[in-house]
């Protein structure tokens, strides 16, 4: 069960994982998330941008660092992340990356920011997760066995249920296997980066470029 947080839009979830590298203003974090496709990872409505950073510095997961002004522009405010908003950032990876939801697209946002946790924790995770969708899947199989008396026209909807649950767990449990197995592609440098919370410079400059570019 998702948990309630303070600040539940996922696109507080994206400023907490962009604003970790450094601080910035709301206009820069936009540019940086658009770049990075977070439009993409989870259903970001950039009019609730300002919004959502006022709401997280409430909390107390920003605060105001300073502003800047860039030319004529107006001044703007520039934010970093706090020790409680990186707290708050790494429980929300663990529970999206844990604990299955019937959205989908809670994974594939977690697994977005997957950086905030380490790759021995995010395995254990994923244990959890894949221990919990085996028994969803069960649980899916023995209903659809004991409707022995319903047609199967009426229960399609229930087979492709369970078909994505299976096909999640498979792919988890691939995934799993990568990490454990230590074959994953940039498993190194995953460690590197969450035991030093330094971006390799390669990544960051294709983050840069991205932002610049767009």
């Amino acid at each position: 069960m998702a948990k309630r947080r303070k600040v539940g839009n996922l696109l507080g979830l994206a400023v907490l994982s962009t604003v970790s590298a450094r601080p910035m203003h709301p206009y820069e974090m936009a540019s940086l998330m658009k770049a990075r496709g977070k439009d993409h990872d989870m259903d970001i409505k950039w009019g609730s941008l300002y919004t959502v950073v006022r709401n997280l510095e409430k909390h107390g997961f920003l605060e105001v660092e300073g502003s800047v002004r860039d030319g004529a522009r107006p001044e703007r405010t520039v934010y970093r992340i706090t020790d409680a908003g990186r707290e708050e950032l790494a429980d929300w990876v663990r529970e999206l990356i844990e604990v299955p939801e019937t959205e989908h697209r809670r994974l594939e946002a977690g697994l977005s920011v997957l950086g905030a946790l380490g790759p021995d924790e995010t395995a254990e995770l994923l244990r959890r997760r894949l221990d919990a969708l085996e028994r969803r899947i069960a649980d899916g199989r023995a209903a659809l066995d004991a409707a022995t008396e319903v047609p199967r026209v009426f229960l399609l909807e229930a087979e492709y249920a369970l078909a994505i649950v299976r096909a999640e767990a498979d792919w988890v449990r691939a995934f799993l296997g990568e990490i454990t197995g230590g074959t994953l592609e940039g498993l190194a440098m995953w460690r590197a980066f969450h035991a030093t919370g330094r971006v390799p410079p390669e990544i960051a400059e294709l983050a840069e470029r991205g932002a610049t570019e767009t």
